[in-house]
């Protein structure tokens, strides 16, 4: 979160009349909105000035949403919500594969949009604070981890992490030892835990094992703690 007093989100859709119903509640909540109508307004605005979130409709006039997500995502790390009219699961695995953080499909309820803003706020808050590995640089054995170009190296070759993977990994990283429950960790990586099945952790966990683990069935970095959640190993 920046050092201004109220955060200061994109919001991205080329409808008037969703810009008006969504600019509405965000502003009575002490956010202040910037609007754009199309995605190559979008990402000229993101770099003329830092934001705390974006909100982002996948369907835009040229540049479209997933384009927008994958160019942001490129350059920062900044929560992404992503709209859309649409219901195809597909359209919501392409969006968070990419990098986005959540995922809204229209039509939706005022009450649930500003729990999800807060919610990726409040994760944004908790992100920043202090990690017990300050290195820029991780190696443990086999496995190297790179915070700030945000690769993952495994026996010397590259894994491919999706944004959550990686985010994920981070979190347990940042806390070696640390017991994480399935709760904390959907508020830490995906920001609440009121829309989430925790059997969301475990997939991605699962997931993340499959990637960095030289044996995902018996694992050396990411182990579970039976009634309790996850840990990285200590280091």
């Amino acid at each position: 979160m920046s050092d201004r007093k109220e955060p200061r989100i994109l919001l991205v859709d080329d409808e008037e009349a969703i810009q008006k119903l969504l600019t509405y509640p965000l502003e009575q909540e002490g956010y202040e909105i910037v609007q754009a109508m199309d995605g190559e307004e979008a990402l000229e605005k993101f770099r003329q000035q830092p934001f705390d979130l974006i909100v982002l409709d996948i369907m835009l006039p040229g540049k479209s949403g997933i384009d927008v997500c994958r160019e942001v995502r490129a350059e920062s790390t900044v929560p992404i919500i992503m709209l859309t009219a649409k219901s195809e699961e597909i359209d919501k695995v392409l969006g968070l594969e990419i990098g986005a953080d959540d995922y809204i499909t229209k039509p939706f309820s005022i009450s649930e949009f500003r729990s999800r803003v807060k919610a990726q706020l409040r994760r944004l808050q908790m992100s920043q604070l202090p990690s017990d590995v300050t290195r820029e640089v991780m190696e443990v054995e086999k496995l190297k981890i790179d915070f700030l170009k945000r690769n993952v190296y495994l026996e010397g070759e590259k894994v491919d992490l999706t944004y959550k993977e990686f985010e994920l990994l981070k979190t347990l990283v940042g806390h070696p030892g640390r017991v994480f429950d399935r709760e904390s960790l959907l508020q830490l990586v995906w920001g609440d835990a009121d829309f989430r099945d925790p059997r969301t952790v475990d997939v991605h966990i699962r997931h993340l094992r499959e990637k960095v683990e030289p044996d995902p069935h018996d694992p050396e970095y990411i182990f579970t703690v039976r009634g309790a959640g996850y840990k990285f190993r200590d280091v």
